[in-house]
């Protein structure tokens, strides 16, 4: 038996580690490590926390998170949505070490969702607002990334927010970026994006990776351009702390407050930072699972689990709240990664350029890193996607166009809460419409109707229902079948009897074929999968 469980995980890790795959994951975690980088230290300092806070956090959140998730293509860390969160929560908390009790908690509690299995919330979003979502987040990449590749000074990179901390706004910053460009970001990061569309297209170049290459000419151009009257300035260019011992690494790191555990507004920042970060991890790998080559799905239950572990450790070392990041998780996806090796290794990445590198890591550019994400949200929000989601009809067109503009206008989960609303709306129309169908047969004088009820009728079918049976002309004979219903709601019922109670006035004969007095919510035949 011991030999069979060793032989188990040893096939698993095997998998992992097949040539086929490392030959995709080893290149997509440079991606990835690349992307990843310069969104760690843009969001820590939009959080207004240390910048190896950031860092630290996507180390744990592609080592620690990658280890234990049962995503294979997803990639977690500190998360942009979250960043308005965390600022308000360290300015109301007082202190740093405070806030970094309030993750903590919010890991436990993420441990507590996946303990209850709460994971299966993410399968109730429709495909629509997933999609929409993906569509949103790539035109905000686009928008966002922009004064990057102009080569504009900006504080926010990778804020996925509408209205930033500086009282600008996406359109107003791009309005800016149009009127401060510098020459050598522009040239760097159109050679860039030629460099991404054409050199995958070549085999025998494609053996490098093209964003591996973007960056080698990003460094180069930039050195080309120092001394000119375009040349990049030190803002606009990757900024990591420079480590030069042992006692400065480990001065890095912070521990919690552990004396503000039971501190009100502590369980209060913790709460709303675990149901965020939850729901933003459960909406990012849906998504990933749809954009997945291989249309694997991942175990959500298990993937709270790993979260809740993640920010635990993340909190007790002094980095930020993390989630599953669709940025970096679609970027592993279009840069071919095939298993979680990619994230884990990313994570090492950022540890070994932390440590051994930082020099070499802040002579690249943010303008050819900014030309990776714009071709990474041209991929998300491409127009092939508009025109499919618009020939499968307006009940999911519109609600993925709402999703779209919520994500861009207003933030990430309140635009899928939008487009859900309106989902709903549809979902309930539909419903409503759709309880039964009729016949009607002539026979003399006298008109019959043959209401067929569909398999399952709720409350919401009430009103339609009671519409229809209003308008059935006087003098007629009405049947209304229930041979197919397994379940009719108790309001419906009383409706009908109601209508037959009351029909002879009109001279209207109803009669009931197989409905019974009441029915019992019938109990599910399939197999339940459990998601840990």
């Amino acid at each position: 038996m011991k030999n069979s469980n060793s032989a188990s995980v040893g096939g698993g890790i095997g998998r992992y580690l097949q040539a086929k795959n490392l030959k995709a994951d080893l290149p997509s975690s440079i991606v990835v490590f690349l992307v990843a980088l310069p969104l760690c230290l843009g969001i820590a300092l939009a959080s207004g926390a240390p910048l190896f806070a950031g860092l630290l956090t996507g180390i744990i959140g592609g080592v620690v998170v990658g280890a234990i998730s049962g995503s294979q293509l997803s990639v977690s860390g500190p998360a942009a949505g979250l960043t308005t969160i965390v600022l308000a929560s360290i300015t109301s908390l007082g202190d740093y070490q405070t806030f970094l009790m309030a993750v903590v908690l919010a890991g436990v509690f993420q441990l507590l969702l996946g303990v209850i299995k709460a994971g299966t919330i993410g399968n109730y979003f429709p495909s629509s607002v997933i999609e929409g979502m993906l569509a949103g987040i790539g035109i905000l990449l686009i928008m966002k990334q922009l004064p990057h590749a102009l080569g504009v000074d900006s504080d926010f990179f990778g804020d996925e927010s509408f209205f930033q901390t500086d009282g600008e706004n996406t359109f107003s910053a791009l309005g800016n970026a149009m009127q401060h460009f510098t020459l050598a970001a522009i040239v760097i990061s159109v050679v860039s994006i030629l460099i991404l569309v054409f050199w995958p297209k070549f085999k025998k170049l494609a053996v490098v990776p093209a964003p591996l290459v973007v960056v080698i000419v990003g460094i180069f151009g930039a050195i080309v351009f120092n001394g000119s009257a375009g040349a990049l300035k030190e803002s606009q260019m990757v900024k990591i702390p420079v480590v030069n011992s042992a006692s400065e690494f480990f001065g890095l790191f912070t521990t919690p407050n552990f004396s503000a555990f039971l501190n009100p507004k502590v369980l209060m920042v913790a709460l709303t930072i675990g149901v965020v970060a939850s729901l933003e991890t459960l909406l990012s790998v849906e998504a990933v699972d749809k954009i997945d080559p291989l249309k694997r799905v991942t175990p959500t239950n298990r993937e709270l689990l790993a979260q809740g572990l993640g920010n635990i450790a993340s909190g007790m070392l002094g980095g930020l709240p993390m989630t599953a990041v669709i940025v970096r998780s679609s970027a592993n996806v279009n840069a071919g990664g095939r298993t979680k090796v990619s994230a884990i290794v990313h994570g090492l990445l950022l540890l070994l350029s932390l440590l051994f590198i930082p020099s070499l890591i802040n002579m690249i550019p943010l303008s050819c890193l900014a030309a990776i994400l714009l071709v990474t949200g041209y991929k998300l929000a491409r127009i092939s996607l508009f025109k499919h989601m618009y020939r499968k009809g307006w009940d999911q067109f519109i609600p993925f166009v709402v999703t779209v503009v919520g994500v861009v206008g207003i933030d990430l989960l309140k635009g899928v809460g939008i487009g859900m609303a309106v989902s709903i709306f549809y979902l309930l129309r539909t419903n409503m419409r759709n309880p039964f169908f009729y016949r009607v047969q002539e026979e003399g004088n006298k008109k019959n109707i043959r209401i067929k009820l569909a398999e399952e009728v709720s409350f919401l079918n009430k009103a339609s229902i009671q519409v229809l049976l209003s308008k059935i002309p006087d003098e007629t004979n009405v049947i209304i079948d229930g041979s197919n219903s397994r379940y009719i709601d108790p309001d419906v019922l009383e409706a009908i009897y109601n209508y037959k109670h009351n029909a002879y006035t009109k001279g209207i004969i109803v009669t009931l074929e197989n409905i019974k007095k009441s029915y019992s919510i019938p109990k599910l035949n399939t197999k339940i999968i459990d998601q840990n």
